[in-house]
């Protein structure tokens, strides 16, 4: 099956009013995996390539998806789930304490989807999982 990636280059342009950085279809592609987590009790109306037939739900998905890669980059995080993992680190003798509580708001998936992202979908009716 193929990823879905729910925002292109150019709406990321258009909703940071920044150019973006030289991997942002990957990091699109992070940001919708992280969108797709976040839905995963959510229930719209899709087509064969598992894409939201709905216009809002579809400018949702992509409003969150640009929130999820500004929220990224902000943080420093490359979608590898590795940077802010730790509230304090000590490299001699190695101490580290941790998890560092969320900055985002959770969906579904356990995900740490941004603020900006998790409003998007919970404006559209996506979050919690709305059955229609």
């Amino acid at each position: 099956m193929a990823r879905r990636v729910y925002a292109t280059v150019e709406q990321l342009t258009e909703w940071t009013g920044k150019p973006v950085p030289p991997d942002a279809a990957r990091l699109l592609t992070r940001a919708s995996e992280d969108v797709d987590d976040a839905l995963l009790t959510a229930v719209y109306d899709v087509d064969d390539a598992g894409m939201p037939t709905d216009p809002d739900v579809a400018q949702a998905l992509a409003d969150a998806a640009c929130a999820q890669v500004a929220y990224r980059e902000e943080t420093g995080d490359t979608g590898t789930g590795a940077a802010g993992r730790w509230s304090s680190v000590s490299i001699g003798p190695v101490s580290m304490s941790g998890p560092q509580p969320s900055a985002g708001g959770t969906g579904a998936g356990n995900v740490d989807l941004s603020p900006q992202a998790y409003r998007a979908l919970a404006r559209a009716g996506l979050l919690p999982g709305v059955i229609r």
